[in-house]
């Protein structure tokens, strides 16, 4: 090096670079440093933007861009001219060669910087001044050619005739610097217009896909596109969005960057569509079958022509193949930089065994210290760039898959038949599109792990058998021995969650029924029986869980005691073999080992990864090749006439397919198949289908939309392109507001839309919700009643003005009023001109129809007038029909209209509750979070767990500080003599990369024949290494099993906590508290506290104490670092608080962009026969699009800002480990080195990369997770909570008489609602029979929440057998009264559970009263009074679960009983004999009856009218009905209309 050197300067091998030479700078140091560097950097970087894409639009001049693109190339040209003078004279200044490589590199950079900067100037930065740094590098040559400058003034060789090739020179020079002053002048010249303007335009060239919402002016404009090589290894073009998030300026997904052009869903789902095309028409060809359409893409299979064939077709097409073919080069080029990377990891150990030998030798020149530590830097570097574009590129390719496979998913459910569709859940099918997406995006990371670990695995265990020869078969043996035990762990884990799981569920299931069914558990104090249940799942749940958690202390224990255990075999086993241990082994096997075990705890996840991947894509296979709609072979296309609308003849569907049915088990819809011989429909007439339940009806409809299979015969319909209005009987509601429900997609018009809200009878509705028709309804509409829910879907389908509709049933879940309103102003009135096909019930309105057609098991019976018709409908008069249809539908018309305004009174009341939004805490997480855990693991518990990781640190940091002290204190004379011969031959520069040049000088050692060891210091020393290593082992396995035992104890505590506050919470919370909400907490939050947090919150407290060993060993081992720690440090906080903020936000908007997709498609899924009947699929399709895209936007962003910090942190390491070898170096010159404290240094320095972004993202992490903490604690201490006091103990028998007294009661439902109870007061004697009655709202249902105390009086009191009733605690008082509540309320269990709950009755007490209620017959068909019930009783209709809840308010022994119209769902029969069970059995009991038909009531003893919670009217019902003028009397009249 020193020679080289010399030979270009033309000085002394000595001094080969002077910097001071006759009192100026020497001049090769002047043109080496000061001249030929900076122009290598400015080249460097000026090429990093030779790749910046041109911009579309045409290119004004710009002075200032023309000034500096001139001088640069002027400059280029003045460079290459100097050679020629420079190359003549020979002068006296320096060698030739240095003037040419001097000039010839300053030619080149500014080549490349103008060429660059031509690049630049016609992309979109053309309208600012481009990058400052690259207009920054041009100012570093300028000192040289200021120092050249002066040097010529000094000697005056500038004006010397004698030397006309110095004047020359000196001329070139002068230009050279005015050209500078040109370029300066050219980059300070103003630019006309704002950058945002041209990033705006161009960004909108790139975005397929327009987002209406989003305001322009403030965007980030699209993600890395036209940037720079720099800018995209270091993202600097994350930095404004980074900015923003640390302003707190992130306030919506919408203010991310847009996706880069290649990532956009709309291109890469046009690639992989176009792929699924060419595989399935190759097929097709190879088949030689008749389509050439995609199953996928088209709805042509060519099912009714050949089934066979198609089937083959579909199943030829693999996503697989096809994902191979649209990403494949792109993903398998990845494996390049991959194993590059690899490689450039082992240069760290092999470059520090070469420095640690150089450090011992103390006989090799400098150089090779300076070349080592280059290379060290060199190597970190760039592997540092290679690992980290790896993992972008590759997220970016997962980006790409995932939304593909989304949108094939999505598509193929829009376009797949309904009846292959049946044969999956909606879960099940949403699941496709979450977990099994996820699972297969987990292959492409583990597919390159797969082929790399052993890779790495293998070359490690070479490189350490370079180091200490035979002594590595115990390592191979340990590693061969570990990869069976932790698949073994592995599976054991996977095969104990997934029996945690199926508890966790059923706690979940129990929780959603406890939360459905809260006011009736509450009424009947049933608290204690759910706490049970749920904590004995709980129990079953923990159980596994603790299995799980110990088998991961096991898996943890291995992970960290194996780096010890493994290297104290290595040094043992050489040692006992007769060799001597030197720091460079020592040091350079301590690294390899650090390398050999991530492969091996990380190959077993790795495999599971690949398989869960393998089964997932298997199972979206299957539904990707279900048969698709055929409309083409379903429908006629030659029309019968011009005046038909439908006509079907000899037509033939099924709900099933026939050709499979040997192998398919039938649907449970499939026992009807429909037959139609002969039905024409005319334009323009209206066609009702009448048939009993079961008959057909809706088959029929479905049949004419093409939901069915068609097996047969014929059919035609008019306008098939244009689609048919679909008002189906399940009304179909999307998660949007009223407006945009009836839009579906269409432009608004007011007058049509007034007159659509108008017929369908929504005015009204309307004026009441909180917003109008802007109010959004929830999920299915669950804000709406059924008769809303109904008129709204009626109301879509007239506002898309089709020519045929098709109405199943519309007419269901409204009352006779409504109805009526339907039929003459819609069906009849908006829809007077329309083709309409109307199934319906409800004869009465029929009477106008033009035709009827009579269904019978999926034939027609007959067809004809209504006239004709209706009589065989009818089997008896008209009236009771009706009225009996309506016992059945609904209470009757007064109740229905009851229920409808109840319906309102308490969306009134909880209108502002409902819509409470969760609240989200933002910000860091608060130190109260963290407290709260800590105490829920137990003080003790916690400070011992951090007490064992500290020892378990220090026990490891002290064994390595060992090994140093053990090499240090070896006789300094056997060192050398062992070491001279590691000085080796082989040139320096071969150092670089070629493995077996970084070998070769290593395998000269291990012929050396090896002085004897001085055995008993030998002895010593591996005795003390031993037990310090024992003693890290034991630590460990201490700290992973108290850690365990930790996590599960704040588990327990903190599900009980929040178990026993939701217990006692009160009413109110629930109602205005959504149940997925408070689920939320039992089951994610509460999963993330048992599993994901602790795991997290394990690896955080690994790596700090990790990094704070690591530094506690760098700084003891070189002081001096901690200079350079100190900056590096404040750098490292500042950057991780940086990256903290942003990233919080950005996984939020993850999360809030995530929940969307799946809830478009469930919503999709479940309304498809809508979406398909109207022809809205495109649009669907296009939402979910957007969706999407929305969602990746941010899924980018977020992992695109880790890879920002993971850069930057690399770097600080590459700085970390260059500083070390630097300080060695210097500190070897001056004899002050310990190679073994080096060694020891450098050894740690090259993991502190991985543990500074570990470090940073388990923070992050464990910060998300304490979210939940945050949350369950929330709820733990903010419920609002049921007063728990008792102030008097009543005896056993209250109340005795039955006495219930209201005094001066005023009660509302929240502070700041009206009171809904205001002053009440009256008196119910013992034994009485009284039945309330009143309008909606006037507070009779508040009289029994106010009796139960399920809302706390605001004044006044009710006394019960003359006891106040609030001086009783809850349990006692709710227990000795008995309530039949309106909703009947069913557990899953068996119905002796459901019926005595405690278990304190006999068999015989339970028969009897099933027989008093009627049910024993249904009872003993079921299985008796242990059969299952299922959730919410579903094996029970309606009218029988009201029974079961009457027969448990028989079972109670209380003197008052509280009926909420406990008979609404039973016909007349069994309500009269009820009523007579009721007196029968009650006859000496207070009964207080609501009514909402008032037969019921009409022979008890008083009646109570209610009016705007008062007393209105209290008398017998013969009095009050005689009374003019009277509530009652009115009532009852309106009643019997």
């Amino acid at each position: 090096m020193e020679n080289i050197l010399a030979g270009l300067c033309g000085t002394s091998p000595e001094d080969p670079l002077p910097v001071w030479v006759h009192g100026s700078i020497g001049h090769c140091f002047n043109q080496l440093l000061l001249n030929v560097i900076p122009h290598v950097v400015l080249a460097v970087v000026s090429a990093c933007f030779l790749g910046t894409p041109r911009s579309g639009s045409g290119v004004p001049c710009r002075p200032g861009w023309v000034c500096r693109i001139a001088s640069s190339l002027i400059l280029s040209g003045l460079f290459l001219a100097d050679t020629i003078p420079a190359t003549i004279s020979q002068q006296e200044l320096s060698p030739v060669y240095l003037e040419v490589l001097a000039n010839g590199t300053a030619a080149l950079a500014w080549l490349t910087h103008g060429l660059a900067l031509l690049v630049l100037f016609r992309s979109i930065r053309r309208s600012t001044r481009g990058p400052a740094a690259l207009a920054l590098l041009t100012l570093l040559p300028l000192p040289s050619s200021i120092i050249t400058l002066v040097w010529y003034y000094r000697s005056g060789a500038a004006w010397s005739p004698a030397h006309p090739a110095a004047s020359c020179r000196f001329i070139i020079l002068c230009l050279q610097l005015a050209s500078l002053l040109v370029y300066a002048i050219g980059y300070l010249l103003p630019t006309t217009s704002r950058q945002d303007f041209s990033i705006n335009r161009s960004w909108q060239e790139d975005q397929p896909i327009s987002e209406p919402e989003i305001p322009v002016p403030d965007q980030l404009g699209v993600a890395e596109d036209g940037e720079s090589w720099l800018s995209r290894f270091f993202y600097l073009w994350m930095n404004p969005l980074m900015k923003r998030g640390y302003q707190w300026k992130l306030n919506q997904p919408q203010d991310v960057f847009v996706l880069p052009r290649q990532l956009q869903a709309t291109r890469v789902c046009d690639l992989f569509y176009s792929c699924w095309q060419k595989a399935a028409a190759l097929r097709q060809v190879e088949e030689e079958t008749v389509s050439l359409t995609s199953p996928i893409i088209a709805g042509d299979d060519g099912s009714s022509h050949a089934p066979g064939s198609s089937h083959r077709a579909q199943e030829a097409v693999r996503l697989f193949s096809v994902l191979h073919t649209a990403f494949g080069l792109r993903f398998y080029s990845l494996g390049f930089l991959k194993l590059a990377g690899n490689l450039l990891n082992f240069s760290g150990p092999l470059l520090l065994n070469l420095l640690v030998s150089f450090m011992e030798s103390r006989q090799e020149p400098l150089s090779h210290g300076v070349l080592y530590a280059l290379g060290l830097f060199a190597g970190s570097f760039l592997g540092a760039v290679l690992r980290n574009q790896f993992s972008y590129e590759l997220y970016k390719v997962m980006l790409m898959v995932r939304a593909t496979v989304i949108s094939a998913i999505y598509r193929k459910a829009l376009r797949v038949s309904s009846t292959s569709l049946s044969s999956f859940t909606v879960g099940e099918i949403v699941n496709f599109m979450s977990t099994d997406t996820s699972r297969l995006l987990n292959f492409f990371s583990s597919f390159h792990e797969v082929w790399s670990l052993p890779f790495q695995f293998a070359i490690t265990l070479y490189l350490l058998y370079q180091q200490v020869g035979i002594a590595f078969v115990g390592v191979f043996g340990l590693a061969l021995l570990l990869v069976p035990i932790n698949k073994v762990i592995a599976s054991c884990i996977m095969v104990n969650n997934k029996e945690m799981l199926k508890h966790k569920d059923a706690r979940v299931k129990l929780m959603t029924e406890f939360l459905r069914g809260i006011r009736v558990i509450k009424f009947y104090t049933w608290e204690k029986h759910f706490s049970t249940r749920i904590n004995a799942c709980r129990a079953k749940e923990l159980q596994k869980l603790r299995a799980i958690k110990y088998l991961d202390a096991a898996c943890v224990y291995l992970w960290a005691a194996l780096p010890v255990v493994v290297s104290i075999t290595i040094f043992i086993t050489y040692v006992l073999l007769g060799h001597q241990l030197t720091a460079t082994k020592v040091f350079t096997a301590l690294a390899l080992v650090g390398m050999l075990i991530l492969p091996l705890n990380n190959f077993p996840w790795v495999l599971n990864g690949t398989l869960e991947a393998k089964v997932s894509l298997d199972r979206i296979q299957r539904f990707l090749e279900l048969a698709d709609q055929d409309l083409e072979t379903y429908y006629a296309l030659d029309s019968p006439g011009t005046d038909t609308a439908v006509e079907l003849q000899c037509a033939a569907f099924s709900w099933t397919p026939v050709v499979e049915e040997s192998t398919m088990q039938p649907l449970p819809t499939g026992t009807l198949q429909l037959y139609i011989e002969n039905l024409s429909v005319r334009k323009g007439m209206l066609l009702g289908v009448v048939g009993k339940v079961g008959s057909g009806k809706s088959s029929l409809l479905a049949a004419i939309t093409g939901e069915l299979i068609k097996q047969g015969g014929r059919m035609h319909v008019c306008d098939l392109e244009q689609g048919f209005g679909l008002a189906t009987q399940e009304p179909w509601i999307q998660f949007t507001t009223v407006r945009e429900n009836i839009l579906f997609g269409r432009e608004y018009d007011a007058r049509l839309y007034e007159e659509v809200v108008e017929a369908c009878a929504l005015s009204e509705d309307l004026n009441i919700l909180p917003a109008g028709d802007l109010t959004e309804v929830g999920e299915n509409g669950v804000t709406l009643s059924g008769g809303q829910k109904a008129r709204i879907a009626l109301a879509r389908a007239i506002y898309q003005e089709k020519e045929l509709y098709l109405l199943d049933d519309p007419l269901a879940a409204v009352d006779a009023d409504v109805a009526n309103h339907l039929m003459q102003k819609c069906i009849l009135g908006v829809l007077k001109h329309k083709t309409r096909i109307l199934c319906t019930h409800r004869t009465e309105f029929l009477e106008k129809a033009d035709a009827l057609v009579l269904i019978d098991n999926g034939r027609i019976v007959k067809t004809g007038t209504p006239a004709d018709i209706l009589p065989l409908v009818e089997a008896f008069p008209k009236i009771k029909d009706v009225d009996k249809r309506q016992k059945d539908k609904a209470p009757d018309e007064q109740g229905q209209k009851e229920a409808i305004e109840a319906e309102e009174e308490e969306s009134t009341q909880n209108n502002y509750l409902i819509h409470k939004e969760e609240e989200k805490k933002e910000g860091a997480v608060a130190f109260q979070v963290y407290k709260a855990y800590w105490v829920a693991v137990g003080s003790c518990l916690a400070l011992s767990i951090l007490f064992s990781l500290l020892l378990m640190q220090a026990s490891r940091n002290i064994a390595d500080w060992w090994l140093s002290y053990w090499i240090s204190s070896l006789p300094q004379t056997e060192n050398t003599s062992v070491m001279v011969c590691s000085a080796s031959p082989t040139s320096p520069e071969l150092l670089l990369f070629p493995i077996v040049g970084l070998v070769s000088p290593v395998q000269t050692l291990d012929t050396t024949p090896d002085p004897p060891n001085g055995t008993l210091d030998v002895n010593f020393y591996l005795v003390v290494y031993g037990s310090i290593a024992g003693a890290n082992s034991l630590l460990t396995l201490l700290r992973a099993f108290l850690f365990a035992y930790g996590a599960l104890r704040a588990a327990t505590v903190i599900h009980s906590r929040l178990l026993q506050r939701a217990l006692k919470a009160t009413v109110t919370f629930f109602d205005t508290t959504p149940t997925g909400r408070i689920l939320n907490r039992f089951s994610s939050d509460l999963y993330c506290v048992d599993d994901t947090l602790p795991f997290m919150l394990n690896i955080f407290l690994a790596n700090v104490y990790g990094l704070l060993g690591m530094l506690v060993i760098i700084i003891y081992g070189l002081p001096w670092i901690g200079l350079v720690l100190l900056p590096l440090s404040a750098l490292y906080f500042s950057i991780q608080r940086y990256y903290r903020r942003t990233s919080r936000e950005l996984k939020r908007f993850c999360s809030i962009t995530l929940s969307p997709i799946y809830t478009h498609f469930s919503e999709t899924l479940s309304g498809l026969s809508s979406i398909r009947a109207m022809r809205a699929t495109q649009r669907f399709e296009l939402e979910n699009q957007l969706r999407l895209e929305r969602n990746q936007r941010c899924l980018f962003a977020s992992n695109t800002a880790m890879q920002w910090l993971d850069i930057r942190l690399q770097m600080i390491g590459v700085a970390v480990i260059t500083a070390i070898a630097g300080i060695a170096i210097v500190q070897h010159q001056k004899q002050l080195g310990n190679p073994g404290l080096v060694g020891l240094a450098l050894s740690y320095a090259l993991s502190v990369t991985n543990l500074l972004s570990g470090l940073i993202s388990s923070f992050t992490v464990t910060e998300t997770m304490m979210v939940s903490v945050e949350r369950t604690e929330e709820y733990t201490t903010d419920i609002p909570m049921e007063p728990q006091h008792k102030v008097v103990e009543v005896a056993d028998d209250w109340p005795s008489q039955g006495l219930v007294e209201f005094q001066q009661a005023v009660l509302a439902y929240q502070a700041g609602l009206p009171n809904a109870l205001d002053g009440v007061t009256f008196t119910v004697y013992p034994g009485e029979k009284v039945g309330i009655v009143g309008r909606t709202g006037s507070g009779k249902s508040t009289l029994f929440l106010a009796i139960f105390r399920m809302l706390e009086l605001k004044s006044g009191r009710i006394l019960l057998d003359g006891i106040d009733s609030q001086l009783v605690g809850l349990e006692d008082l709710r227990s000795r009264l008995a309530i039949i509540p309106q909703d009947p309320f069913l557990f899953s269990g068996s119905i002796r559970e459901n019926l005595d709950p405690q278990g304190k009755r006999t068999d015989a007490e339970l028969h009897e009263v099933l027989e008093q209620c009627h049910l024993w017959d249904a009872v003993t068909q079921m299985g008796g009074l242990d059969s299952q019930l299922g959730e919410r009783g579903k094996s029970l209709s309606v009218g029988q679960r009201q029974l079961v809840c009457l027969a448990r308010a028989l079972l109670t022994q209380a003197k008052v009983l509280c009926i909420d119209e406990a008979t609404a769902s039973v016909d007349q029969q069994t309500d009269q004999l009820l009523q007579q069970t009721i007196r029968h059995r009650f006859a000496d009991k207070t009964v207080l009856t609501i009514a909402h038909r008032l037969n019921t009531i009409l022979d008890s003893d008083r009646v109570l009218v209610m009016q705007a919670g008062r007393v209105a009217e209290l008398d017998s019902p013969a009095r009050l009905s005689q009374k003019d003028g009277s509530l009652f009397q009115h009532l009852l009249h309106s009643g019997q209309q």
